[in-house]
């Protein structure tokens, strides 16, 4: 039985989120060059998706009308909102075409997804000091709190697999995101500890959302969800809320025995800025990033298969373990999450159209019959050196080889992919892409005359991290 002393200690990886999001000084350049990177493009994908009427349904103040004071502005819409509803607006923006960073590991998910809760408080932050005759953040602050919470949740992500215990990998938002702006709200040691065990005391979210018979929409504005919880615990904390120091270890009644298998969480490498820093892009396709290579190999097949579709025979796509865990699908997809996360799907648009758009996964799309008839043809086969790659630490290769076999006997080549085009490994072939993305996405709703604001203040590094927040901000009010 524990004594009163070890009851309350802390557990140790509580504690180390605490040090590192306290103490650690961010000194790698190639760090904070990324997150330049990632802040433009994650801004650009949330403006893409104002143009889908069921993301922008969901955006906005709970109660219409409603204006708060020195609130926080979503970017592209007219709302100025409490930081807690504008995290869940921006963080549902950013996540809904799936177009954001990711990162792999036992799990993973998209640590671009917390920059919902850091500019929503980085901008309420900086519009209260200006409203008391303060100082307001520099976009530098920003940068540095998105690669903390980047590492916290990539890190986390290395060793503990959530999605093995049915849980969504969002839990690490809500996590990374209570840490990096408790602190940005003014909390110590005691403030962030305390918001973090909050965090992991609540209630996980089920992936059951991502996966047949169940898939939808919800996996599109979870992250939303988690970071703005994450918000409100951090206020909440602020102003003195209690924690509770064992959430994680405590026998019978902790986040370990009662939500992870009774497995310990364990990290095994000190938080830097190592995940920020290897992050994958998603530059070319919006899908899923265990598709992402097979996508590059069907586009580049398009050419030779599009006019003998009826003799194909076969198609194989040769993958690794976690794609065929999450997205090998089989029979009826239901709806664009359905589509976006099913790597048969994504394939035949690539082979199909030579190119795959977000537009590409709605009912008008997935109504043409050459789709299914393509993919009743594919059969999805590991390969263990595939599956080897994606998890070593060296490498965390993304592979997928797509062929097709036809009818006569002929095949075309196998067409391999390792690392898609946004790894780090091919990191200087994307970042001129990343920002064509960039340019694309925010033209869809922005002037020519706004565009071009909007570029020169933010495609130079030093331009862009000495602006203001609020000033950062206002570029992207319509």
């Amino acid at each position: 039985m524990l004594n009163v002393k070890e009851q309350m200690k802390t557990d140790e990886l509580i504690e180390k989120i605490t040090d590192y999001v306290l103490d650690k000084e961010i000194t790698s350049e190639e760090a904070f060059s990324t997150a330049h990177y990632v802040l433009v493009d994650t801004i650009g994908c949330g403006i893409l998706a104002l143009n889908y009427p069921e993301c922008t349904k969901l955006l906005g103040p709970i109660v219409p009308g409603t204006v708060v004071p020195n609130g926080a502005r979503v970017p592209g819409t007219p709302y100025v909102l409490d930081p807690i509803q504008a995290a869940f607006n921006i963080g549902t923006m950013i996540r809904w075409l799936d177009y954001n960073d990711t990162w792999l590991a036992a799990e993973w998910g998209h640590p671009s997804d917390n920059l919902g809760g850091i500019l929503a408080v980085a901008d309420y932050i900086s519009r209260e000091r200006l409203a008391k005759g303060g100082e307001p953040l520099k976009v530098q602050e920003v940068l540095k709190m998105m690669i903390k919470a980047h590492e916290i949740q990539g890190v986390l992500a290395l060793e503990n697999s959530l999605n093995r215990v049915g849980l969504d990998h969002v839990l690490y938002v809500k996590i990374a995101t209570t840490a990096v702006v408790t602190k940005m709200l003014g909390g110590g040691r005691e403030e962030i500890n305390n918001a973090l065990s909050n965090a992991w005391i609540d209630n996980s979210s089920l992936r059951t959302y991502r996966h047949a018979p169940n898939t939808g929409s919800r996996k599109s504005w979870a992250a939303g969800d988690a970071t703005s919880r994450a918000v409100r615990l951090a206020m909440m904390a602020v102003k003195g809320e209690m924690g509770y120091p064992t959430a994680l270890s405590a026998p019978g009644w902790g986040f370990q025995d009662i939500l992870f298998n009774k497995q310990e969480l364990i990290t095994k490498q000190p938080y830097e800025s190592y995940v920020m820093e290897n992050v994958l892009f998603k530059v070319s396709y919006p899908a899923e990033f265990h598709a992402q290579t097979a996508a590059e190999a069907a586009v580049q097949l398009h050419p030779e298969v599009i006019n003998r579709l009826d003799e194909i025979d076969q198609i194989t796509i040769t993958t690794h373990e976690s794609a065929i865990r999450i997205i090998d699908k089989k029979g009826p997809l239901h709806n664009p999450a359905d589509r976006d996360h099913c790597i048969q799907y994504i394939t035949a648009i690539g082979l199909l159209k030579g190119d795959i758009r977000a537009e590409d996964y709605e009912d008008n799309v997935a109504d043409d019959p050459r789709i299914d008839a393509l993919r009743d043809k594919m059969i999805v086969v590991e390969k263990e050196q595939y599956t080897k790659d994606y998890l070593d630490p060296s490498k965390r290769s993304i592979a997928n080889a797509v062929q097709v076999q036809f009818k006569d006997g002929t095949e075309t080549e196998e067409i391999e992919c390792e690392y898609p085009l946004g790894h780090r490994f091919r990191r200087e072939e994307a970042i001129p892409k990343i920002m064509r993305k960039f340019s694309a996405n925010i033209k869809t709703h922005y002037t020519e005359k706004q565009q071009k604001k909007i570029e020169e203040a933010t495609s130079d590094y030093d331009k862009l991290t000495a602006l203001s927040v609020n000033e950062f901000m206002e570029l992207f009010i319509n």
